[in-house]
Protein backbone atom coordinates (compact mmCIF):
# COMPACT_ATOMS: atom_id res chain seq x y z
CA UNK A 1 0.00 0.00 0.00
CA UNK A 2 1.44 3.22 -0.76
CA UNK A 3 2.07 5.83 1.70
CA UNK A 4 2.80 9.62 1.27
CA UNK A 5 4.03 12.50 2.74
CA UNK A 6 4.59 15.86 1.88
CA UNK A 7 7.99 17.87 0.55
CA UNK A 8 7.39 21.65 1.09
CA UNK A 9 3.78 20.56 0.90
CA UNK A 10 3.93 18.72 -2.31
CA UNK A 11 2.53 14.77 -1.74
CA UNK A 12 5.56 12.19 -2.43
CA UNK A 13 5.15 8.78 -2.57
CA UNK A 14 6.83 6.23 -0.02
CA UNK A 15 8.22 2.68 -1.06
CA UNK A 16 8.59 -0.03 1.83
CA UNK A 17 6.16 -0.49 4.62
CA UNK A 18 5.56 1.42 7.50
CA UNK A 19 7.09 0.68 10.16
CA UNK A 20 6.28 0.44 14.29
CA UNK A 21 7.37 -0.27 17.55
CA UNK A 22 6.93 -3.71 18.37
CA UNK A 23 8.20 -5.14 14.88
CA UNK A 24 11.41 -6.53 13.99
CA UNK A 25 13.94 -3.97 12.22
CA UNK A 26 14.43 -5.19 8.51
CA UNK A 27 18.04 -5.63 7.36
CA UNK A 28 19.73 -3.22 5.14
CA UNK A 29 23.12 -3.10 3.39
CA UNK A 30 24.89 0.35 3.31
CA UNK A 31 28.15 1.91 3.01
CA UNK A 32 29.96 3.60 5.55
CA UNK A 33 32.68 4.79 3.70
CA UNK A 34 33.65 1.62 1.17
CA UNK A 35 32.91 -0.71 4.20
CA UNK A 36 29.50 -2.49 3.56
CA UNK A 37 27.35 -2.26 6.98
CA UNK A 38 24.25 -4.56 7.46
CA UNK A 39 21.84 -4.27 10.72
CA UNK A 40 23.72 -7.34 11.87
CA UNK A 41 27.19 -5.35 11.69
CA UNK A 42 25.92 -2.85 14.40
CA UNK A 43 26.57 -3.71 17.81
CA UNK A 44 23.75 -5.24 19.59
CA UNK A 45 23.04 -2.42 21.74
CA UNK A 46 20.22 0.19 21.75
CA UNK A 47 20.98 2.07 18.41
CA UNK A 48 19.27 5.15 16.47
CA UNK A 49 18.62 5.48 12.89
CA UNK A 50 18.56 9.18 12.18
CA UNK A 51 17.44 9.23 8.27
CA UNK A 52 17.49 12.25 6.29
CA UNK A 53 16.83 13.49 2.82
CA UNK A 54 20.79 15.05 2.51
CA UNK A 55 22.71 16.42 4.51
CA UNK A 56 23.75 19.50 2.35
CA UNK A 57 20.23 21.12 3.38
CA UNK A 58 19.45 22.70 6.93
CA UNK A 59 17.20 20.67 8.34
CA UNK A 60 18.98 17.41 8.03
CA UNK A 61 22.52 19.03 9.02
CA UNK A 62 20.32 20.51 12.24
CA UNK A 63 19.19 17.08 13.03
CA UNK A 64 22.37 15.10 12.40
CA UNK A 65 24.13 17.56 15.11
CA UNK A 66 21.59 18.19 17.37
CA UNK A 67 21.70 13.94 17.81
CA UNK A 68 25.38 14.59 17.94
CA UNK A 69 25.13 16.61 20.62
CA UNK A 70 22.06 14.90 22.40
CA UNK A 71 24.21 11.26 22.45
CA UNK A 72 27.59 12.56 23.40
CA UNK A 73 26.59 11.56 27.11
CA UNK A 74 25.13 8.08 26.63
CA UNK A 75 28.66 7.33 25.43
CA UNK A 76 29.07 3.26 24.69
CA UNK A 77 25.61 2.03 25.48
CA UNK A 78 24.40 3.36 22.66
CA UNK A 79 25.32 3.39 18.58
CA UNK A 80 23.84 6.32 16.13
CA UNK A 81 23.58 6.23 12.85
CA UNK A 82 22.36 8.82 10.03
CA UNK A 83 21.37 7.24 6.85
CA UNK A 84 21.20 8.98 3.93
CA UNK A 85 21.68 8.44 0.01
CA UNK A 86 24.34 10.76 0.12
CA UNK A 87 27.86 9.31 -1.55
CA UNK A 88 30.21 8.53 1.42
CA UNK A 89 32.46 10.76 0.53
CA UNK A 90 30.17 13.73 0.57
CA UNK A 91 29.03 12.58 4.21
CA UNK A 92 32.48 12.16 5.80
CA UNK A 93 33.44 15.53 4.12
CA UNK A 94 30.58 17.01 5.82
CA UNK A 95 31.68 14.72 8.93
CA UNK A 96 34.67 16.57 9.37
CA UNK A 97 33.75 19.96 8.47
CA UNK A 98 30.79 20.17 10.95
CA UNK A 99 33.44 17.99 13.92
CA UNK A 100 30.96 15.13 13.84
CA UNK A 101 32.53 11.75 15.39
CA UNK A 102 29.57 10.39 17.38
CA UNK A 103 26.61 9.85 14.71
CA UNK A 104 27.61 7.85 12.12
CA UNK A 105 26.85 7.70 8.85
CA UNK A 106 25.71 5.08 6.51
CA UNK A 107 25.17 5.76 2.61
CA UNK A 108 22.21 4.00 1.20
CA UNK A 109 23.07 4.82 -2.43
CA UNK A 110 24.21 0.75 -3.16
CA UNK A 111 21.12 -0.73 -3.53
CA UNK A 112 18.24 2.06 -1.45
CA UNK A 113 17.63 -0.99 0.74
CA UNK A 114 17.17 0.87 3.63
CA UNK A 115 15.09 3.16 2.12
CA UNK A 116 12.87 0.39 0.57
CA UNK A 117 13.11 -2.06 3.93
CA UNK A 118 12.04 0.85 6.48
CA UNK A 119 9.63 2.47 4.14
CA UNK A 120 11.31 5.66 3.71
CA UNK A 121 12.61 5.26 0.32
CA UNK A 122 10.03 8.16 -1.99
CA UNK A 123 9.61 6.38 -4.85
CA UNK A 124 7.46 9.14 -6.95
CA UNK A 125 7.24 12.87 -6.55
CA UNK A 126 10.56 14.01 -6.83
CA UNK A 127 13.03 14.26 -9.82
CA UNK A 128 15.79 12.13 -7.78
CA UNK A 129 15.88 9.23 -5.15
CA UNK A 130 15.52 10.50 -1.44
CA UNK A 131 15.34 9.49 1.73
CA UNK A 132 12.16 10.57 3.59
CA UNK A 133 12.57 12.25 6.98
CA UNK A 134 12.13 9.81 9.78
CA UNK A 135 13.62 8.36 13.36
CA UNK A 136 13.68 4.91 14.41
CA UNK A 137 15.45 3.38 17.49
CA UNK A 138 15.95 -0.59 17.80
CA UNK A 139 16.75 -2.30 20.93
CA UNK A 140 19.56 -4.99 21.69
CA UNK A 141 17.21 -7.71 20.26
CA UNK A 142 16.44 -6.20 16.95
CA UNK A 143 13.53 -5.07 17.90
CA UNK A 144 11.69 -1.21 16.91
CA UNK A 145 11.03 0.73 20.11
CA UNK A 146 10.20 3.87 18.30
CA UNK A 147 9.84 5.33 14.90
CA UNK A 148 8.47 8.41 13.61
CA UNK A 149 7.78 9.44 10.03
CA UNK A 150 7.71 12.98 10.05
CA UNK A 151 5.12 13.85 7.70
CA UNK A 152 6.11 17.15 6.31
CA UNK A 153 9.88 16.20 5.28
CA UNK A 154 11.26 19.84 5.59
CA UNK A 155 10.01 19.77 9.12
CA UNK A 156 12.45 18.15 12.36
CA UNK A 157 11.54 15.24 14.23
CA UNK A 158 10.38 15.25 17.63
CA UNK A 159 13.65 15.27 19.25
CA UNK A 160 12.72 14.37 22.61
CA UNK A 161 10.74 12.21 22.19
CA UNK A 162 13.69 10.18 20.11
CA UNK A 163 16.41 10.34 23.13
CA UNK A 164 13.49 9.90 25.86
CA UNK A 165 13.49 6.10 23.75
CA UNK A 166 16.72 5.74 23.06
CA UNK A 167 17.91 6.18 26.72
CA UNK A 168 15.00 3.50 27.77
CA UNK A 169 16.06 1.40 25.23
CA UNK A 170 19.94 1.44 26.35
CA UNK A 171 18.70 1.17 29.97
Amino acid sequence: MARSVTFKGNPVTLEGPELKAGDKAPDFTCLKGLEVVTLANTPAKARLFSVVPSLDTAVCSAQTKKFEEAIRDLGDAVACYTVSLDLPFAQGRFCSAEKITTMQTLSDVHNHSFGKNWGVLISSGLPLPLLARAVFVVDRNGTITYAEYVSEITNHPNYDAALEALKKAAA
